[in-house]
């Protein structure tokens, strides 16, 4: 099985479309109509879907660290610092982690990228 991403509304369409053509199970926050959403929502509401969060955002990943000191669970993130890792490198690491990874791997977890 692989791991469905879930993409917050700050990612470039470059890095989605990238990984779609490549297979990738992909679902951007504009297409769920949530990309208005608070992080703490948006990563409710990727729990709910069972996805992956992609975001390149510094405040998400606060916001699951705190669920992580507090032993809150939730489906996982995965985070690509928006100037130091460039898009190419984000889809092939999403691609990698999306095609290798199950999603109980992820769970709870915050990874960064580049791998």
């Amino acid at each position: 099985m692989t791991v469905k991403l879930y993409m917050d509304h700050n990612v470039p369409s470059a890095i989605t479309a990238g990984l779609r053509m490549r297979g990738v199970d992909v679902l951007t926050a504009y297409e769920d109509d949530a990309h208005q959403l608070d992080d703490p929502a948006l990563l409710d509401r990727a729990d709910t879907l069972e996805r992956v969060l992609f975001s390149r955002d510094d405040d998400l990943v606060a916001e699951a660290v705190r669920r992580q000191r507090a032993r809150t669970p939730f489906f996982g993130v995965i985070y690509a610092h928006q100037l130091r890792v460039s898009i190419g490198v984000t889809i092939q690491d999403l691609e990698i982690i999306a095609k290798s990874c199950e999603a109980n791997d992820l769970m709870n977890v915050v990874e960064f990228l580049p791998l």
